[in-house]
């Protein structure tokens, strides 16, 4: 797990040569005839469909597996921001990886849940927890159009207590079957699928970074696409 989370870590928020702090469109002039035509394509269409308002949280997983597989899922469905609550557990290390999708998240790591809803309150997000109780509602009743920082709980006990009492709601996901609960990793695929579709279905589009972040996004992309990408900024910009 300390392997995973080292490698993870928050996108580059600030780019610079030897000599200056430069902007995005700098950093993307300078590094651009370094792309391929198909990168540079693709990174503008991932650019243009990441979802910021959504935030996927994780609170004291202890399978590095289950980590990975959450983050590739949130990735690969549009999902910008991931947060990683950690908790004294001991950590059980699994073979599965993110395979390379934790790169172009925006990865935060907290050492409990206090700061990691504070930070997402203060984006205007409301918390709601995967978690069966007595105020749980059907995930379909939720409007993911809100910006919501959407919890997932450890493999055993769930969300936890503190983090709990923190949240605004708690969210199921109907079961019709004799099955009365989801592995993480699915249980985790299955909300962001339903959150990513809701919002499709609502407005038309997943995608809501505005120019600014775009931009930013942009250029961190790029930088992480081009091989030796500070030395070329060090000599051209």
């Amino acid at each position: 797990m300390e392997a995973l989370l080292r490698g993870a870590t928050r996108l580059p928020r600030e780019f610079r040569s030897r000599e200056h702090l430069l902007d995005p469109a700098t950093v993307c002039e300078v590094l651009d005839p370094f792309l391929s035509d198909e990168r540079r394509e693709r990174i503008e269409r991932v650019v243009s469909e990441r979802c910021g308002s959504v935030a996927v949280v994780v609170d004291g997983l202890a399978n590095s597996g289950n980590v990975a597989a959450v983050m590739r899922t949130a990735e690969g469905l549009g999902f910008l921001n991931f947060h990683v609550i950690q908790r004294q557990l001991p950590y059980k290390h699994s073979r599965r990886t993110t395979q390379g999708t934790d790169k172009w998240l925006d990865v935060h790591v907290w050492d409990g849940p206090a700061e990691c809803v504070r930070v997402a309150r203060a984006a205007g997000m409301r918390i709601v927890a995967a978690h069966l109780d007595r105020r749980s509602r059907p995930l379909d009743d939720f409007d993911f159009t809100i910006p919501t920082a959407l919890v997932f709980g450890n493999e055993l006990g769930g969300v936890s207590e503190d983090l709990l009492e923190m949240a605004d709601a708690t969210c199921i996901i109907p079961m019709t079957g004799f099955a009365q609960s989801f592995n993480i990793s699915v249980a985790a695929a299955t909300c962001l699928y339903h959150a990513r579709s809701d919002r499709m279905r609502r407005q038309g589009r997943h995608g809501d970074l505005g120019l600014a972040d775009q931009a930013w996004l942009r250029a961190a992309y790029t930088y992480l696409s081009v091989q030796a990408a500070q030395p070329i900024l060090d000599r051209g910009a």
